[in-house]
């Protein structure tokens, strides 16, 4: 996990809401991060991920239960 994500986690208080999720969700929200090549969509892809774990029940804007 790069270091600006477990950053983002921890300053917002959502790491433990991210450790809980399946491997291939946390899997596939480090790839979406990360294989973008500018700076600002990689921070809009963070920005999505720590809302959705923040609201729950959301994985990639599906519903999803957890």
């Amino acid at each position: 996990m790069p270091d600006f994500v477990r950053d983002a986690l921890e300053a917002r208080g959502l790491r433990d809401k991210y450790d809980a999720r399946p491997p291939y969700q946390r899997n596939d929200y480090l790839l979406w991060i990360n294989k973008v090549k500018r700076d600002d969509t990689k921070q809009k892809h963070l920005e999505q991920m720590l809302d959705e774990l923040e609201a729950g029940g959301v994985y990639m804007g599906m519903a999803w239960k957890g």
